[in-house]
């Protein structure tokens, strides 16, 4: 074992590209497996390493976890991006769970069947541009510092600014009413560790296609 935590999921983004931001985020390298065909999941589950028969799973400090919110919370707890307190703490997890609703419409948007998904990327762009968005353009204002949180990056901070860069690739002006979320984009998108997740040959996921739907239904039904 190298020692480095290890990601078990299939080659795309899906639930585990938060785990990957917030592990590059704390300049945290990390290893991935990824499951291929239907008998890489069976083999896992099989062997006993998932809890709940799901991935994604991560290997860490002698653990294999499951589910998202608990893996990233263990992440953001180890490597110091999760507030000082726990009243910042509280507000991480409130604005979180916000991102991860706003999250699940942009990653679901590419399994939409062909007519549904006019209606599905009208409603999705103004739930982020009218409900979500401008909660954390007030945020921004009321709180005045640099971070949504504290005086200090923690998980909230990265994780608004991958789910800012998911609606961009749907709508690349999404951001236009918003000149202090602008500001943030650019402020956390210079910070050493997620620039360099953010240049190519990163370990970051493409945008999700239609072919990497169907080579994880392949997987995974």
């Amino acid at each position: 074992m190298s020692g480095k935590p290890r990601l078990h999921y299939f080659n795309g983004r899906g639930r585990m590209e938060s785990i990957r931001w917030l592990l590059a985020a704390a300049g945290v390298e990390f290893e991935e497996s990824y499951l291929e065909k239907k008998e890489d999941l069976t083999k896992l589950q099989k062997d006993g390493s998932l809890l709940f028969q799901q991935v994604p799973m991560v290997e860490i400090d002698g653990m294999k976890l499951v589910q998202t919110r608990a893996i990233a919370n263990y992440i953001a707890t180890k490597y110091n991006l999760y507030g000082k307190d726990m009243k910042e703490r509280a507000l991480i997890d409130m604005y979180v769970e916000g991102m991860f609703d706003l999250n699940e419409l942009l990653m679901i948007y590419v399994i939409q069947p062909a007519d549904k998904k006019e209606q599905h990327f009208a409603n999705m762009m103004d739930k982020a541009e009218n409900r979500y968005f401008p909660v954390f353009e007030k945020v921004l204002k009321d709180h005045g510092k640099d971070f949504l949180v504290g005086s200090q990056l923690s998980r909230a901070d990265v994780q608004l600014l991958e789910v800012i860069l998911m609606a961009e690739e749907c709508k690349p002006d999404t951001l236009a009413k918003f000149p202090l979320l602008q500001s943030f984009k650019a402020r956390i998108s210079n910070i050493p560790t997620i620039k360099k997740f953010l240049q190519p040959g990163s370990q970051r996921k493409p945008r999700t296609t239609e072919e990497d739907v169907a080579r994880a239904m392949k997987i995974f039904r």
